[in-house]
């Protein structure tokens, strides 16, 4: 039978496989190790003085572009959107002064439209009390005209009435000059 392979390593020669990785010379981080930071600072310096130049000559004017173009749109526009809020607020102070003007106008024509009306009415109403008040007074003159006929006529039917009645109860009929003087003895 063969012999199975185990899963454990002796202990020992893990030590021996780190030991042998620590002296090859590709193993570890030559980052750290001392004898090459002088070059590595050397690079540093160099590409720190490369950024910033690229920094502050390239980059950070069109930044500084940028940012001043937004804030000049941002200006603008706060100072565009304050104007016509301002022509807003004018537009709308002129349209309230319209209103109020419209209505005043309102108020002034319905006031002329009601006293000429009124007048109307008045000039209407004293015409047409004038034409009754002339026609009372024409019934009244006609009233009067037959009232004087009526009465200018009492005396004659008083004279026939009493007569008739004479005539009637005596059987023989008065003379005029009798009925006269008994008409007016009774007046």
């Amino acid at each position: 039978m063969a012999a199975e392979p185990t899963l454990e390593a002796p202990i020992g020669d893990v030590a021996a496989e780190t030991h042998a990785s620590t002296e090859h010379a590709s193993g570890g981080l030559p980052q750290f190790e001392m004898q090459h930071w002088a070059g590595q600072i050397g690079y540093l310096l160099i590409l720190f003085a490369i950024t910033y130049v690229l920094i502050a000559k390239v980059f950070a004017p069109r930044m500084r572009r940028v940012i001043d173009e937004r804030a000049e749109t941002i200006d603008g526009a706060i100072a565009t959107a304050r104007s016509v809020q301002a022509e807003a607020e004018a537009q709308a102070e002129a349209a309230r002064a319209e209103v109020d003007k419209a209505r005043a106008d309102a108020r002034a024509t319905a006031a002329a439209a009601k006293a000429r009306v009124t007048e109307e009415f008045n000039a209407r109403l004293a015409a047409d009390e004038a034409v009754v008040g002339a026609r009372i007074a024409e019934a009244e003159a006609k009233i009067a005209a037959t009232r004087d006929a009526a009465m200018g006529n009492v005396t004659t039917i008083a004279t026939d009435a009493t007569s008739a009645m004479v005539e009637r109860l005596t059987g023989k009929a008065p003379t005029a000059a009798e009925l006269s003087a008994t008409i007016k003895g009774a007046a």
